[in-house]
């Protein structure tokens, strides 16, 4: 195993995409075990890793994002959030939150939907006098609730690895969607507080809300369709993509802002971001295939096993372990890697699959904003031109509320399965 460090270590180092550290991983953990006689294989297992009609969503996810970021329909649903809450200290703030939780109802992924706020809220909430910082760590922060609310690209890749119904999944990411969303506007409300907020207008106007709301209807009717759709079993969570394409063509029509002569650079983005998870996908299943050939979660298993069985201290370990990965790791790459891992685990001291699944995308996700590795903080700095140190520093307080709810639903399971429980999924 000390070859499979050095060289996934030395990748990653040498700044290689992480599609290919996981390649190089694998054919190194290869050369270890010393099955060289498998090289062959290799080809078949990159298609295998992506021949899954559940992955086949993900494009569709990503160009719902683009056809509503380019139709116009954020700015809509920006406009009824200020509406709405513009009147209360610190409101820009709040739609924030709110905006990423009506976002990640329809896209699915966390780079989107901070894609789209920074596009949209970083002027508008330097105009309301809101601190750089502030607002950075927020949007990467709101980030987060792109893979945990339904639909979500990090649950449809967990149940692929695992065979855990994605419809189970997405229906248990509801209530961590809404806790983590009340986590952060605690963390506003004292922002708010301390540093004197404003309001972004004097007082509420129901005319204009009521105009708001009627032009973001038809935006706002989206997310109630895809949920909706896979609640009462109309269509699957993997055709839900496709729905959601159709929904933003829709709205974008209505609001005649669908210009077609963007459709070829909105398709070759759509290619492109495409391309790059299902590079992961592929390069992440050779690292999971020579793993489980050397029988690495079996011995992981055994060994935490042979020291404790008690749930809730594994659980512990695990939550720990995520953390430390989470910094280090984008959560693509390391669900590749890891689920094989602590699956067998969870479920060997009775965990539940859908929980446990639940637990660890959102630690997997929480990963996206925790230094140095913070995919969203990238994306954010990147986007806004506020340095990667300064949201380094002010992103913390957004982590450790999240982590604190975290921990909260990973020890209080009738929480995250209270839905599916419900629907009796």
């Amino acid at each position: 195993m000390a070859l499979v460090v050095i060289v996934f270590v030395a990748a990653l180092l040498i700044g290689l995409p992480m599609a290919f550290v996981l390649g190089l991983g694998g054919l190194a953990h290869l050369v270890a075990i010393n099955s060289p006689e498998y090289f062959p294989v290799i080809t078949q297992r990159l298609f295998t890793g992506v021949n899954s009609f559940s992955l086949m969503c993900i494009p569709f996810f990503i160009l719902a994002g683009e056809l509503m970021n380019s139709g116009g329909i954020t700015q809509r649903l920006l406009q009824f959030a200020r509406e709405g809450l513009g009147w209360i200290k610190g409101g820009m703030a709040y739609c924030c939150v709110i905006l990423a939780m009506i976002l990640s109802a329809i896209l699915g992924s966390a780079n989107a939907v901070t894609a789209i706020l920074c596009a949209i809220l970083i002027k508008e909430m330097a105009k309301d006098g809101y601190d750089s910082d502030f607002t950075g760590s927020l949007i990467a922060a709101s980030g987060v609730l792109g893979p945990i609310i339904p639909p979500s690209i990090t649950f449809i890749i967990y149940g692929v690895l695992t065979g855990v119904s994605v419809q189970k999944m997405f229906m248990a990411g509801i209530v961590p969607g809404i806790m983590l969303g009340i986590g952060y506007i605690i963390v506003i409300l004292y922002y708010t507080k301390k540093r004197g907020y404003k309001k972004s207008k004097e007082r509420f106007e129901l005319n204009s809300f009521i105009k708001a709301f009627i032009k973001a209807l038809p935006a706002l009717i989206v997310p109630f369709v895809i949920i909706g759709g896979i609640m009462g079993g109309i269509f699957t969570p993997t055709e839900s993509g496709a729905v959601a394409v159709v929904a933003a063509i829709v709205a974008s029509l209505i609001y005649r802002t669908f210009d077609v002569k963007k459709l070829p650079e909105i398709l070759l983005r759509t290619g492109v971001t495409t391309a790059g998870i299902m590079l992961i996908v592929a390069f992440g299943n050779i690292m999971g295939w020579t793993m489980a050939m050397d029988g690495i979660p079996g011995k992981i298993t055994a060994g935490i096993l042979a020291i404790t069985t008690n749930r809730y201290i594994v659980l512990f370990l695990i939550i720990l372990a995520l953390v430390a990965i989470g910094c280090v790791m984008e959560a693509f790459s390391a669900m590749y890697i890891f689920v094989p891992v602590f699956f067998p685990l969870a479920t060997a001291v009775g965990m539940d699959p859908v929980h446990f699944g639940v637990i660890l995308c959102v630690m997997f996700t929480i990963g996206l904003i925790t230094p140095p590795v913070g995919m969203l903080l990238f994306v954010t700095s990147n986007i806004s031109h506020i340095p990667l140190a300064k949201l380094s520093k002010s992103i913390a307080p957004f982590a450790a509320v999240a982590f604190v709810i975290t921990l909260i639903l990973a020890y209080c399971p009738g929480l995250v399965m209270f839905i599916p429980n419900m629907l009796g999924i």
